[in-house]
């Protein structure tokens, strides 16, 4: 389980309850919590390190500042070694409950199990509303099929964490980037429960940068929209002429300073736009060629357990205990 985690200090404690209740059911004590700490300014970091010293079973990752749910995300795939991976946002919307009917979808032969929101309790009518228009917008832009009205949730093989892993761009827009992957994926449509604690991290600005990401990441319409642009005033530009030339042979004359300024003002901002498209897509390149790190860990806690170091490294048991069969992957 990977759960990125900022400012959720209210409901930590049933988070990792519920995540825990519901991985033992299944996994026994097969299975660890990966919690993320994303540069959280309460005491997010202290509640997760409470967890992870009393339970060998979770991981606490911190940080060393905040950089984003889906960079603190990537930071959690980077460090999952089971052959499963179960990611849900730290907030209670997506209910851990679901790990069982989703390992059943799994298990018939998928190797992405992606939660599809039905109904979405506790959120206003504006996020509602934009996100279906986002997702519909989207799905018009881009050639790779990304399902509308998901998010982050879902249940994926370890092929496919290999796959995003080895993907080292900065701008990540993880959906996507699962639906780009490939392989066998299926909807599990569910009822999105409203947040448990606390208010939303993900305010408007955002949603936007995401959305900004998302649209960048993986769709050139938006350089194509330019010339589109562009071919569209030039035409308009020729039949005014046109007409000037026509009234103009009837003997007429064209006024209006006004109309002129506004037309010169039109034009002006479309260039301007033109050039801030080209400028984002551009920045985004500049940024990527730094090649700097996608993310930075300050420290990773774990309480080392009956078979390993406080490094992770399996260690096989005294003679006087019974032997166990230890798989250890990543």
């Amino acid at each position: 389980m990977v759960v990125p985690v900022y400012n959720e200090e209210a409901g930590l404690d049933a988070l990792v309850a519920r995540i825990v209740s519901a991985s033992q059911a299944i996994f026994a004590d097969r299975f660890e919590l990966i919690l993320v700490n994303d540069g959280s300014t309460d005491e997010s970091w202290s509640a997760i390190c409470r967890q992870a010293d009393r339970d060998p079973r979770i991981v606490a990752i911190d940080l060393s500042r905040n950089h984003g749910h889906q960079l603190a995300l990537t930071a959690g795939l980077h460090h999952v070694r089971g052959d499963l991976v179960f990611v849900l946002d730290a907030d209670l919307q997506d209910p851990p409950e679901l790990l069982g009917p989703m390992l059943d979808q799994l298990r018939q032969g998928y190797d992405v199990v992606y939660g599809q929101r039905i109904k979405r309790n506790g959120e206003t009518a504006f996020k509602r509303g934009s996100a279906s228009l986002f997702y519909r917008m989207l799905g018009g832009m881009v050639d790779t099929h990304i399902p509308r009205d998901t998010g982050d949730f879902r249940l994926i093989t370890r092929r496919v964490v290999d796959q995003l892993n080895a993907m080292p761009e900065r701008y990540r827009f993880i959906r996507g980037l699962v639906s780009f992957v490939g392989f066998n994926q299926i909807a599990f449509p569910y009822e999105r429960d409203a947040r448990f604690a606390g208010e939303t991290n993900y305010p408007l600005s955002k949603m936007i940068a995401l959305a900004a990401d998302a649209v960048t990441s993986f769709s050139v319409v938006p350089l194509r929209f330019a010339s589109h642009l562009g071919m569209l005033f030039g035409l308009a530009g020729l039949v005014s002429i046109m007409g000037i030339v026509w009234i103009w042979m009837r003997g007429g004359t064209v006024e209006g300073w006004a109309s002129l300024a506004a037309l010169i003002l039109i034009m002006g901002s479309v260039q301007l736009l033109v050039l801030g498209v080209f400028g984002e897509y551009l920045g985004r390149m500049y940024m990527e060629s730094k090649r700097r790190p996608l993310f930075i860990v300050a420290e990773v806690r774990r309480r080392a357990s009956k078979y390993e170091t406080p490094r992770g490294i399996p260690t096989p048991p005294a003679a006087d205990e019974p032997r166990e069969n230890i798989h250890v992957t990543g």
